[in-house]
């Protein structure tokens, strides 16, 4: 997923710097080892006692957060990354001009210590040593350190340095790392580490206080005070349903940790929403029991799988659902099936709307890709499916899911719906705004059109027309409109006859378009005789 999306920098918490200048937007050096190291205490951070809290939590605004610092802060550790970028990727000059991206190029392990392509000071393939720092903190005594993926993905070196007095800086290694909660273990070496513990099970409640310790711009054991503003919140990655804190944090708070009353980790700090680039007083953090989850599989195996059943799905709009003759429906629409992936093999198919994942409901995309993802591969999972307005029950064998960069490469290059129309035939537009001509050889091989695509193409269309507006252009082919498959442009013209005598408003296009298919809800025009305007939806 990219790094910025609808005014989200995520995974913008991380601090830069270029080696051998000053960091990037602060005049500020990152902490080295210069301070006499005096030993960690031994136990847990957040239970310097030995005894677990019980009750509510204290009431009312606490006079002082420092005894909730005093006890977690030593558990608190900065983490310094050397690594190699392109000087493209730097920008002007400030955070904002390196965003981290997700992915280690040639399938390269955060971590690994391999030829970069370049020497370090930019060699002839324009790269140059970046360092960052951002966050972590202790788990475990023996020195097991959770963090962001996107604070150590792409290093040469990871170094932690110690909080307080101590100060030492110690080599770290790469336990495991997931880019899809772009979560992170490392390991260094030593014992008796104060370390904190996850808080699983009372979750503090909206509104109530929370504390996050972590290392902005460099500043390590900082510490803010706020709190939580809510749960659940989408910022657009698949696997994550955040919590919305309003402690102030920033770039170099990756990996940090949120903490209630009681000194426990409720919550990972991992992206704010800006539309500076600059914190704005709202920041998200990766849930606790998602986070203790994940650290646990990956110190177990060093790697996280997930279910796969090789569909390409969008949401249900508005729109969507009055094509399908279902206002209000939830649930994820089947716009394309991977070549003998799990769904093809079990009979899904384009068109389908997914309701429930054995028995849970499916209320978009997001959701069903969550559902999936939370079996393994192997398991059978019992889909509930609408097909041309009929409920089916479909048993699915689910896969094992590809990383993003193999998703990526298996969808090609193709773009999205989005590409502007080029200049028409004089033809009359049809209901839909568009001129349709047989998909006869000459077409197939001017735009690419593989053999077994059958439908009718899009050879201009209306510059005005809903179908325009949502990206449909000259070249695409209308494979279905409906449930009717498509065979000449005479099929789409029956297809909206029809929708316009059943009622509705819109007609659900399944398009082949830049070698994908997809579905989109494109609206009827009225004819210019219609005593009544269109309605807009």
């Amino acid at each position: 997923m990219a790094a910025t999306n609808k005014g989200f920098i995520l995974g913008a918490l991380a601090g830069a710097g270029v080696a051998g200048s000053a960091m990037l937007g602060v005049g500020f050096q990152l902490p080295g080892a210069h301070a006499q190291a005096s030993p960690p205490v031994a136990g847990p951070a957040a239970d310097a006692q030995g005894s677990t809290p019980t009750g509510p939590p204290p009431s009312g605004a606490p006079a002082s957060f420092a005894d909730i610092f005093d006890r977690v802060s030593p558990a608190v550790v900065s983490i310094n990354v050397t690594s190699t970028v392109n000087r493209s990727a730097l920008g002007l000059p400030g955070f904002e001009g390196l965003q981290p991206k997700r992915g280690a190029p040639n399938g390269s392990k955060p971590g690994d210590q391999g030829d970069n392509g370049g020497d370090d000071n930019g060699g002839d393939n324009g790269s140059t040593t970046a360092m960052a720092s951002g966050s972590g903190f202790f788990i475990s005594a023996d020195g097991y350190i959770v963090t962001n993926n996107h604070v150590i993905e792409n290093a040469k070196d990871i170094k932690v340095v110690l909080p307080g007095k101590d100060q030492r800086e110690l080599p770290a290694r790469v336990i495991g790392y997931d880019e899809g909660t772009d979560l992170a273990v490392l390991k260094v070496e030593g014992k008796d580490f104060p370390y904190v513990n996850f808080e699983n099970s009372a979750r503090p409640r909206v509104g109530d206080w929370v504390i996050a310790v972590g290392n902005p711009f460099g500043l390590g054991g900082t510490a803010t005070a706020g709190i939580i503003s809510a749960y659940g919140r989408d910022i657009g990655e698949k696997f994550v349903d955040y919590i919305q804190i309003d402690a102030p944090i920033n770039r170099g708070n990756s990996g940090g940790p949120t903490f209630d009353l009681y000194g426990r980790v409720i919550g990972i700090n991992t992206a704010i929403f800006s539309p500076t680039g600059g914190s704005v007083g709202i920041g998200f953090a990766i849930p606790a029991d998602v986070a203790d989850k994940i650290t646990k599989q990956l110190i177990a195996g060093g790697k996280i799988t997930r279910g796969y059943l090789g569909a390409t799905i969008q949401d249900i709009s508005s729109e969507i659902a009055e094509s399908l003759g279902k206002p209000g429906m939830k649930g994820a629409l089947v716009d394309e099936l991977a070549p003998g992936g799990p769904a093809q093999r079990s009979g899904v198919q384009p068109g389908d709307v997914i309701l429930a994942v054995d028995g849970q409901a499916v209320d978009g995309a997001t959701s069903l890709t969550r559902l999936v993802a939370a079996t393994h591969a192997g398991d059978t999972l019992h889909l509930s499916v609408l097909r041309g307005g009929k409920s089916l029950s479909i048993e699915v064998r689910s896969g094992l899911r590809p990383t993003d960069a193999e998703l990526l490469r298996s969808q090609g290059q193709g773009g999205g719906l989005g590409s502007a129309p080029d200049e028409g035939a004089a033809a009359k537009p049809d209901a839909l705004g568009l001129i349709l001509a047989p998909l006869d050889s000459t077409a197939r091989s001017r735009f690419g059109v593989p053999d077994e695509i059958k439908g009718a193409l899009v050879a201009d269309l209306a510059s005005d027309s809903d179908a325009a507006a949502k990206g449909v252009k000259p070249g695409d082919v209308v494979i279905r409109v409906n449930e009717k498959a498509v065979s000449v442009p005479a099929d789409v013209d029956a297809a909206v006859a029809a929708a316009k005598k059943a009622g509705r408003e819109n007609v659900l296009l399944f398009v082949y378009h830049d070698h994908h298919q997809a579905a989109v809800a494109v609206r009827i025009a009225p004819k210019k005789d219609d005593d009544a305007p269109a309605k807009d939806n």
